[in-house]
Formats: structure tokens, sequence, C-alpha cells
């Protein structure tokens, strides 16, 4: 899997996208086919392309990603009422093979999500 993906050039800065949060370890943005009136895209700097394909090195950035998407939903006004979403590999609905959150809320979310 190539680490040159659509959020690889966001990350870089070759990509425009709509910010939201950045710091030296990963970046949140506005999804442009949101699933939610609020749908955020959380990925590292590091690009990892699948959660599998995460490496016990990488504990620390991704407990990180998990805090990062709780201060941001608070950011956003979403409370304690939101869904993280993470899909791992193609038959999981991974489309960007870049790890990546979905920040998901701004409406009452079913169960089971599809």
């Amino acid at each position: 899997m190539s680490e040159d993906t659509i959020f690889g050039k966001i990350a870089r800065g070759e990509l425009p996208a709509t910010m939201v949060y950045e710091d030296e370890h990963c970046l949140a943005f506005r999804d442009l086919y949101p699933a939610a009136p609020m749908h955020i895209l959380l990925i590292p700097r590091k690009p990892i392309p699948r959660l599998c394909d995460s490496e016990p090195e990488d504990q620390a950035l991704l407990g990180h990603l998990m805090l990062t998407a709780s201060k941001i939903a608070a950011q956003e006004g979403l409370g304690d009422a939101y869904r993280l979403v993470v899909n791992n590999g193609e038959g999981a609905g991974q489309s960007v093979f870049h790890l990546h959150l979905h920040i998901i809320g701004g409406r009452s979310l079913s169960w089971p999500p599809g």
C-alpha cells in the first residue's frame, strides 16, 4: 500500500482541507462527504495504512488519537454524544489507506450502523 494517499497529501499541505485541529502527531479536518451533521476525520501524521499495520511502538500515538478525538468532539460541541469509527481494510469500508478515525455526531445515531 502506498504512503502517498490523499490524506498524506493533506498532511503535507499539498491539498486543501478544512482543518479543525492540528498538533505534532495528528491533524483533523472536515469530511467532504459527511455521514452526519458533524463528521471529522482525524489522521496521524505518521502514514500507517491500516490499524492492523500499527506496531507496538505506535501505542502512544494510538492513545493520543483517542484522547484527541474526545478533545475535538468537545471543541465542536458534541459533548459526550459522538461515535468514533475506524474501518480496517477494504472489506470493512476503508477507502483511503492511511489510518483515520471518523468522529461522527450532531444527530441521533442508531445501532447497528450498517
